[in-house]
């Protein structure tokens, strides 16, 4: 027993002692497997990164000497890949190595690179961990881990735009860094990089811009002048010398001071150049470079400019190749009919600004950015630049043309131009010709350009809905305004010619575009044109072009009459606010700004007539038919080799020969009548489509004054619901079913487009429409 309980008490330590040890071993054993498990996570993750970088690696673009050597600057290309002109200068003037001053090569490394000759790999890892620790306790880019070949890859092979800062593209920009560094010596990369930079003004390369600033070679530009060149690759624009010379004085000191803390200049060098003015030997600007850049293009080089970077990339600095949508031809012919007497003027000092669109893609093919222009690259365009009140030629866009969207209003609707006071206030509204020629069809309203007709529409629509089928299409009108935006919203002829597009295209609508096209060398390849969206029916589209058709065949349009063309148009004057007139008296009679809006199923053309200044003088005489004068010469260039093709009319459609002013609608007998267009499913009873028997040549303008009642198209909160044969399917369609938006529309377009077509604005009468509303109360004109 004795020796029984003694193994027992043995055998019961043994496990007590086990388990003391095993209790005290798991913390070693834990530790060394989380250090295992972490060395085996870290060499996966090297060897899954050396992978991914080989992969990523061997699609890298190819890079060649010649590359290196070339300039930065981007090529712009019309629709057919015939070359148009590079953006930069035409003579760069490259600086060969031996050639470069040892201070410019100094100022560039120690504000670039400081280590870049102890560089053997083409990126500088230290310079990589010290910039990303830089920016993580800034939450910012606050500095950069490039090198000098890193940065010359980059503005050879590469486009700079943000959105191709992907984990792929910087795996192969540091190898094709490290393949540079292989092939070249430090010297090359530097004078690489010091002959490709941008410096502004079209400029490429240090020696260009030595030569554009200080007419001198580098060598002969002194410590001050030098650290100036060599910081200005980080911002050409923001130190620009002549536009900006605090900050480029900035930039040079900062320079300077990286040349002191690397030793490459003493502290008596430092004071005495960081003492220099940043004017000392600057050269007066000049337009040397401005002039060799084609003058007739300079506006629409500007646009495209803009739109490449609104786009994510550098047209400076990517080396893009950029398909553009010009018609140089036509470009030439604007700018030829606005700076000969071809189209006659009022005064020299008298503006233009006129657009050109194809509808059936957007592409602008021309555009003009004024009369006389000076000799100043990307100077002011008034064709999109200037947003004047656009009178009368807003009409189509933003009161019949939601009219017949919305209310389903026929051609034939009745309106009463009468008296009419601004409800609210005691703003009484003038037709262009201070009369009012009582109840008229909308037909003859728009043809004439009568203004209290439009502003009653616009007051049944409703500026909410009319506000989102304007916006639509490009036209920015303020839910806010008053009714008085009805005759006059601010817009560009870039604007309006893509607002007018729609209705050419029968309601799809093709946001203007300056470039369809855009190649950066390492292949990236992006496309932008689409096939549009459909912004209103096409019996919208159709039956507001029908009645434009009259404007120039018999109304306030004839001026821009060509015979036998199918064409549709409307004109637009302003006149002067009460407050021009008190410093002018003189100006009473003639309008501000003149507009006219025409198009075929070819071309649209805006054109704005004004001046850019009050003092200036107005628009008299010949002047006031500028707009469409130009207009029906261009129109007739463009269209000698184009089809000449009408409008069909859409089965949605009924055309049908009406009494002239019967209210509610009676069909014509005998074939008399004018005829007019209803929306199939909400033509009165008994009225036809008698199609037939129509002839263009045989409609007549509805010009009869006589009064009527004012109640025909009693359904007219309903809309179309039959389908439209051969509509364009798009995923942002505003085919309408009682009163509703679809759903493919945002709420708040539905919102808004489901509201009382009784809709009225009593506390913003006039609005604030750049003077829309005219001389007390007087309406703008035609």
């Amino acid at each position: 027993m004795a020796n029984n309980n003694f193994d027992s008490n043995h055998e019961s330590m043994k496990r007590e002692s086990r388990k003391d040890y095993q209790e005290k071993q798991p913390k070693k054993h834990l530790w060394t497997r989380i250090v295992k498990w972490s060395l085996l996570i870290v060499l996966l993750l090297i060897v899954s990164g050396i992978g991914l970088f080989a992969f990523y690696a061997k699609s890298a673009p190819s890079i060649s000497q010649n590359q290196l050597q070339s300039g930065g600057t981007s090529s712009l290309y019309n629709d057919n890949g015939k070359f148009l002109l590079s953006l930069g200068s035409e003579k760069r003037i490259y600086v060969r190595g031996n050639k470069i001053p040892q201070r410019l090569k100094d100022a560039v490394v120690s504000v670039e690179d400081k280590r870049f000759y102890k560089d053997k790999l083409g990126i500088d890892p230290i310079r990589i961990i010290g910039s990303t620790l830089t920016n993580a306790k800034s939450n910012s880019i606050a500095a950069g881990g490039s090198t000098i070949t890193q940065q010359l890859v980059k503005l050879t092979v590469f486009s700079t735009a943000s959105s191709q800062r992907t984990l792929k593209r910087k795996a192969q920009e540091a190898w094709l860094a490290m393949k540079v560094q292989r092939e070249f010596t430090h010297d090359q990369i530097l004078e690489f990089y010091i002959n490709k930079v941008y410096m502004n003004y079209g400029n490429y390369g240090m020696g260009t811009a030595a030569n554009y600033y200080y007419n001198k070679p580098l060598s002969q530009l002194d410590l001050a002048q030098t650290a100036l060149l060599a910081g200005m690759p980080n911002a050409p624009v923001a130190y620009d010398p002549y536009l900006y010379p605090q900050r480029a004085k900035y930039r040079r000191n900062v320079v300077l001071s990286a040349m002191l803390d690397n030793k490459k200049i003493t502290q008596s060098q430092y004071n005495q150049a960081t003492k220099e003015s940043i004017k000392s030997g600057l050269q007066p600007q000049h337009t040397d470079n401005e002039n060799r850049i084609r003058k007739i293009d300079d506006p629409y080089i500007k646009e495209v400019i803009a739109e490449v970077k609104k786009k994510g990339f550098d047209p400076y600095n990517d080396n893009l190749k950029i398909t553009v949508n010009i018609d140089q031809a036509a470009q030439n012919k604007l700018y030829q009919l606005a700076n000969s007497n071809q189209v006659p003027f009022t005064s020299n000092k008298m503006q233009i600004g006129s657009t050109i669109v194809d509808p059936t893609n957007g592409h602008v093919v021309a555009i003009l950015g004024g009369r006389h222009l000076p000799s100043v690259q990307l100077g002011l365009d008034r064709a999109v630049q200037t947003g004047r009140s656009t009178g009368s030629s807003i009409k189509p866009v933003l009161d019949y043309g939601p009219a017949i969207q919305y209310l389903n209003w026929s051609t034939a609707k009745m309106i009463d131009d009468s008296k009419y006071v601004y409800p609210g206030t005691n703003i009484q509204l003038y037709d262009w010709d201070n009369k009012y020629d009582g109840m008229m069809t909308i037909r003859h309203a728009l043809e004439q350009s009568r203004n209290v007709p439009a502003v009653k529409t616009l007051n049944k629509v409703g500026v909410n809905r009319a506000s989102v089928f304007a916006k639509r299409m490009g036209i920015n009108v303020p839910t806010n305004s008053g009714l008085s935006v009805a005759i006059g919203a601010n817009a560009s002829s870039l604007q309006m010619a893509g607002a007018y597009s729609a209705f050419a295209t029968m309601g799809i609508y093709h946001k203007p575009q300056f470039v369809s096209k855009i190649e950066t060398p390492d292949g990236l390849v992006r496309n932008y044109d689409s096939a549009g969206v459909r912004v209103m029916k096409k019996s919208t589209a159709y039956m507001i072009t029908d009645m434009l058709k009259g404007v120039i065949k018999s109304g306030s349009g004839k001026k821009a009459q060509i015979k036998g063309l199918y064409q549709a148009g409307k004109t637009g004057t302003v006149k002067y606010s009460d407050q021009d007139l008190a410093k002018f008296p003189a100006y009473n009679s003639t309008p501000k700004d003149s507009w006219f809006m025409g198009y075929t199923q070819n071309y649209v053309m805006g054109v704005w007539t004004g001046y850019d200044n009050l003092k200036d003088g107005t628009i008299s005489g010949v002047g006031e038919l500028s707009a469409q004068l130009i207009y029906k010469s261009m129109m007739n260039y463009l269209m000698q080799n184009k089809p000449n093709v009408d409008w069909q009319k859409p089965d949605s459609v009924i055309r049908a020969k009406i009494v002239k002013n019967s209210n509610p609608p009676q069909v014509a007998p005998n074939g008399s009548g004018i005829w007019q267009l209803f929306v199939r499913g909400h033509a009165p009873v008994g009225i036809t489509d008698n199609n037939a028997d129509y002839d263009e040549d045989d409609e007549k303008t509805d010009s009869n004054n006589t009064n009527s009642d004012n109640n025909s198209q009693s359904r007219n909160t309903s809309n179309d619901t039959n389908n439209e044969n051969g509509s364009t399917s798009q995923s942002n369609r505003t085919e309408h079913n009682s009163g509703r938006v679809n759903n493919n529309q945002s709420s708040s377009s539905t919102n808004q487009s489901s509201q009382s077509s009784t809709t009225t604005q009593t506390n913003k009468p006039a609005g604030n429409n750049n003077g829309s509303t005219g001389n007390k109360g007087k309406g703008n004109g035609q």
